[in-house]
């Protein structure tokens, strides 16, 4: 017998540029804060945390946590590149589903330095030294720095495939920014044009430009996480359940495929949708709202194939459909996503999970999806791991 889990409380702060936030321990500690406040509990009712960080030392979940109590609980310091705040999340899901605990809270927060990401620890090998070298064999691109190189990568991979073109990855880019004006935690709430977008400084000529990439950012997020009769004891609304959710990591196809695709987790992707369908036994087309991993306008685009929003090579038309907006098939991103809302790594998710619930409890106020009732949310970490999370309203 397995629990049923309910999102019982989300806190998140606004997004920020780096040097212009709080500390980390502040962020954390108030998005914790009003996460309890949001379920109507004390942190003394948490049984276990989580808490998701990659640029920090090795408690620093404890230290954000102690901000708001010191209660003696477990609390698991957690790293997965960008799918981290997911991954808090998978852990306190699995905690509650299992019925190890009946009430557990998932923190992510990131205090970031300005300027593209780089490997810190140069004194012993790289995580990602063989996707390096398997980048440096499949593509051209000196002096670009290596997530740009990834998923620009992979976005040509797609154009030469398919025929996408940048303009189409600058509508992507334009359509987040529409999404952002309505959301007041978005980092950049301007909107841009499709020219805007295409004018703004070369990244990698005819691959992508600056303002497809998503910027640096602090923040924080969090959600409480309980079973269904712990809701009902402390007479919290279970209106949103997480009804599925999968964690894949690489297969040999990432290395074996010859593509950048691979390269950047959509075999990953791919894997972990299919598994929340299966377990949920609710169909990808049934799904009202998605908040999926853009970190780049390239990733989206593929991210639409992968999870089954549309066919393999119909991303193109998809987005000249407008499939990707409101009034179309699916909502994706209406918080903005990860390149106008910011990308604090390891409060993304959690992040995700904050305007999820919203949406499906009907108080998302300007970006809310009418009659959203099922919700899906796609983190992704290269390195590798990707978390897929299937909610529905009651």
């Amino acid at each position: 017998m397995t629990e049923k889990v309910i999102v019982a409380g989300v806190g998140m702060t606004k997004f920020a540029k780096p040097g212009q936030s709080d500390s980390y321990v502040e962020m954390g500690a108030r998005a914790v804060a009003d996460a309890l406040a949001d379920a109507g509990l004390d942190y003394s009712d948490v049984q276990q945390a989580y808490a998701g960080y990659v640029y920090g030392d090795s408690t620093c979940g404890q230290n954000v946590l102690y901000q708001v109590g010191m209660t003696g609980i477990p609390v698991v310091n957690v790293n997965n590149n960008c799918s981290t705040g997911s991954s808090a999340l998978f852990l306190a899901r699995q905690a509650v589903e299992a019925g190890v605990v009946d009430c557990a809270l998932a923190v992510g927060f990131e205090q970031m330095q300005a300027g593209a990401l780089a490997d810190v620890w140069t004194d012993r090998p790289s995580p990602f030294e063989t996707f390096n070298a398997e980048t440096a064999r499949l593509v051209d691109a000196e002096g670009v720095p290596f997530a740009l190189k990834y998923f620009g990568g992979a976005g040509l991979s797609h154009m030469q495939k398919y025929g996408a073109t940048l303009e189409d990855l600058a509508r992507i880019r334009a359509k987040a920014s529409r999404h952002a004006i309505n959301n007041p935690r978005a980092l950049f709430r301007t909107a841009l044009t499709v020219e805007d977008v295409l004018d703004s400084p070369t990244i990698w000529d005819g691959v992508m430009t600056r303002l497809m990439a998503c910027p640096p950012t602090c923040g924080g997020a969090a959600a409480i996480i309980v079973s269904e009769k712990f809701a009902r004891k402390h007479g919290i609304d279970p209106k949103v359940e997480i009804a599925a959710q999968s964690m894949t990591t690489d297969t040999p196809s990432t290395f074996e495929a010859g593509d950048m695709m691979q390269i950047v987790g959509y075999d990953m992707t791919r894997a972990a949708a299919r598994e929340v369908s299966e377990k949920s036994g609710i169909g990808i087309e049934d799904v009202d709202v998605v908040e999926l991993h853009d970190c780049f306008a390239h990733n989206e685009m593929i991210t639409y194939e992968g999870l089954g929003l549309c066919p393999e090579g119909g991303a193109q038309k998809f987005i000249a459909d407008g499939d990707n907006t409101y009034g179309g098939k699916f909502v994706t991103n209406p918080s903005g996503g990860l390149l106008s809302k910011g990308h604090p790594l390891g409060a993304t998710g959690l992040a995700q999970c904050f305007e999820l619930t919203r949406q499906l409890r009907g108080t998302a106020e300007q970006t809310q999806v009418k009659g959203a009732r099922i919700a899906l949310q796609h983190n992704l970490g290269l390195g590798g791991a990707c978390v897929v999370t299937l909610y529905k309203a009651a």
